[in-house]
């Protein structure tokens, strides 16, 4: 019998991805926002660490089944680290991605350093209180402009090193190759997998 672990998470372009990264493990059956019903979470979290967290055991509680959440921050070293924890409401509360990435312009305008890095954590919780926390970097700059069709959030922004091209530029295969999500993720494959055959520990 498949083990069912809750995606915690309504974002249907993080669902996307993140079973496009782990939707192969063996033993265990995924449930989505479309599947199962839980409460949104609010992130309060200082840190992406801890709006992981507040998702994953919300969620597992409320469920009763194992809950994996993540929280991914776009953290630009001319400002300090901005937007990080703040990055999906950079623009504020009622604000969309555009809006967002054109606030980053502006704030960037006539700015030379232009590195910056997507920093993911990610947490599984078990409605028990065990919990287990992976992290992934992508490191990068600011484009001009933004550039591409593909991904969300800042991706037509986002140049990962060594790349000429945005995350946007990139098919969702070759984003998910690279991305800061599938690294904190694949950190995470061994535990799944344990918990997919029942021999996971604290």
């Amino acid at each position: 019998m498949a083990a069912k672990v809750v995606l915690a998470t309504k974002n249907p372009h993080k669902v996307e991805e993140i079973l496009a990264i782990l939707g192969d493990i063996p033993g265990i059956e995924w449930l989505t926002f479309r599947e199962i019903s839980f409460s949104d979470v609010e992130e309060v979290g200082e840190t992406l660490e801890e709006n992981a967290v507040l998702k994953a055991t919300a969620v597992a509680r409320e469920t009763g089944l194992p809950a994996l959440a993540e929280d991914t921050g776009l953290e630009v070293e001319a400002l300090g680290g901005a937007p990080g924890v703040r990055s999906a409401r950079f623009a504020g509360e009622d604000k969309d991605y555009r809006a967002n990435n054109e606030k980053l312009l502006r704030l960037l305008e006539g700015v030379r350093n232009r590195r910056a890095r997507f920093h993911t954590v990610a947490v599984l919780a078990l409605p028990d209180g065990r919990m287990w926390k992976t992290e992934g970097v992508l490191k990068g700059k600011i484009a001009e402009a933004p550039r591409g069709e593909h991904g969300f959030g800042y991706d037509p922004l986002f140049v990962p090193e060594g790349e000429t091209r945005t995350l946007a530029e990139m098919l969702p295969e070759e984003k998910n190759v690279i991305s800061h999500r599938r690294r904190a993720l694949e950190a995470m494959r061994t535990i799944l997998q344990n918990l997919a055959t029942g021999v996971i520990l604290a």
